[in-house]
């Protein structure tokens, strides 16, 4: 832990913690959405007022309650609500198929859910097709009459008082994360009370420095682990305002609230900060207010990073968190950022890197799997011994991600471990190749996978997006690799197309790429 950091209690909850740090800012903004704005006074008693709803609608602790909503203050009116009651909520991404849907509904034995209106007809055909527990259904911003069976999440506020505090402990279940989906099926991750209390602290706290002035604004979602932290935990910690934004974090959308909300801090994704800077659009450093930018999910090129800070004024503090450590464990510092890298292990956080014989690797500049140890690991995962034993290994949690640590101490990402290719017999980062590719001129966006060729034997294959109205043929491509990279890294393979495969997150989803690359080779 960092010195610094208090303890929480043995029982403690995340959302009493939120109403006591915060309640001598009754009449501060606490939330700006599509629909307007909620102060911290009007927040605490909402949080409560839900709360005591679900528990009247006979949700008892540690039932599950599905949480499949826009961001907007109703979805975090929603979670601390449920986390007040003792009431585990289980977020998921909106943009997923009822087929998705049914199986959360099924997997996670969810009693209730709370839903966007318009992600109600989702919800309902996910639960004729599926087996499922839900008793209740709570409508968010409903703009038609509602089927019988559901309420008006307004309406259950209004006439319901607050009510009490649940007496949780800070190590049992609070809420559920579903894994993004960028290596597979989806696994339900299991986190405490004390996980957000943690990650606020060392993170939110110590290396972004979040202070009650700033206003905050997350292009990643409420759902996913980093947009939780971004834009509930943290800047609910410490008193800040939040901007909360429905629709897809388009650059035109995310614009638009750079420049009428002027929030100082900004999260992204690099795929996102790509988008923005090759936009005709981007707003000029004099129409925004960033003091401090941040960049998970994938690792950050260090051309975006430079002609963001270029632009701007301001650095993008790259890191690496996961939906098992529920966000950032490995990053960049203000005023100490080396882009290219993903900074060092956060304090309060322990990393290692280990060989594939699982043995601590201590020289620099050699390809590991990636180790932490921290206070925010989750429990497990719902119902999968198998995965929860490879994952969460005592204190440590096992990433799935490779990395090396340069002779300062800084590590540099080298892909997932089923990214990670061998040719020739030799590691290729996957990430170092697409990272050499996006600098040039002409390309927006990459992904490297392995294929193999003739022989069988296995080769790099890049899909590359083109900027809107540029060009660039494969030679071109490959002869600019050559030129940065070691000739037996560039890609054997070009393949151009329109878009990439991506998580609702903006994640690439690699896999994708291989099996299209299995099912053409095999015809299947």
């Amino acid at each position: 832990m960092s010195d610094n950091t208090a303890t929480p209690p043995e029982h403690f909850n995340f959302a009493r913690h939120l109403t006591e740090v915060n309640a001598n800012r009754s009449g501060k903004t606490a939330l700006i959405d599509d629909a307007g704005s909620m102060t911290y006074g009007q927040l605490t008693e909402n949080v409560q007022r839900m709360s005591a709803a679900l528990s009247a609608l006979g949700l008892r602790r540690e039932d599950r309650v599905l949480l499949l909503m826009h961001d907007c203050s109703d979805w975090v009116v929603s979670f601390l609500g449920a986390l007040h009651a003792g009431v585990v909520p289980v977020c998921v991404n909106t943009l997923l198929t009822t087929e998705d849907y049914g199986y959360m509904l099924a997997n996670s034995r969810a009693q209730a859910a709370l839903v966007s209106a318009a992600l109600l007809p989702a919800l309902q055909a996910a639960m004729a097709s599926s087996a499922n527990d839900v008793r209740h259904v709570i409508v968010s911003r409903p703009t038609e009459t509602l089927p019988g069976h559901a309420l008006d999440l307004a309406q259950l506020l209004t006439v319901h008082a607050p009510g009490p505090c649940a007496h949780t402990h800070g190590d049992e279940p609070a809420f559920w994360l579903y894994s993004s989906g960028s290596t597979g099926a989806p696994k339900g991750t299991v986190h405490t009370q004390t996980s957000l209390y943690w990650t606020a602290e060392l993170y939110g706290k110590g290396v972004l420095d979040l202070r009650e002035s700033d206003t905050v604004f997350s292009a990643a979602k409420l759902f996913f682990a980093y947009g939780l932290g971004n834009a509930l935990s943290f800047p609910l910690s410490v008193g800040a305002t939040v901007v909360l934004m429905a629709e897809r974090p388009t650059p035109q959308a995310t614009f638009k609230r750079l420049v009428e909300q002027q929030p100082t801090v900004f999260y992204g994704a690099p795929t996102g900060y790509g988008g923005m800077l090759a936009s005709p659009d981007l707003p000029e450093k004099a129409q925004v207010a960033l003091r401090l930018c941040s960049s998970a999910g994938e690792a950050l090129p260090r051309d975006i990073g430079e002609r963001w800070t270029a632009r701007f004024g301001c650095e993008i503090i790259d890191g690496i968190g996961s939906t098992e450590m529920l966000h950032v464990f490995l990053s960049n510092r203000p005023g100490d950022v080396r882009y290219g890298t993903t900074g060092k292990a956060v304090p309060g956080y322990e990393v290692q890197l280990r060989d594939e014989d699982g043995k601590v690797i201590h020289g620099a500049n050699q390809i590991g799997d990636l180790y932490i140890a921290g206070p925010s690991a989750a429990l497990l995962y719902w119902n999968n011994r198998a995965k929860s034993r490879e994952t969460f290994q005592g204190p440590w949690t096992k990433s799935g991600d490779k990395y090396t640590r340069d002779p300062d101490g800084y590590y540099t990402y080298a892909g997932r471990n089923d990214d990670m290719l061998k040719v020739s017999g030799i590691y290729v980062s996957p990430f170092e190749v697409e990272a050499t590719l996006v600098q040039h001129p002409a390309v927006l966006e990459v992904a490297v996978i392995g294929k193999q060729d003739a022989e069988g034997l296995t080769k790099t294959k890049a899909y590359v997006v083109l900027k809107s109205g540029a060009q660039a043929t494969e030679q071109e491509l490959q002869a600019f690799v050559k030129e940065k990279l070691a000739p037996y890294k560039y890609p054997r393979f070009i393949e151009f197309v329109t878009e990439l495969p991506k998580t609702a997150t903006g994640k690439i989803q690699r896999f994708k790429l291989r099996e299209l690359e299995t099912q053409r080779q095999f015809g299947a």
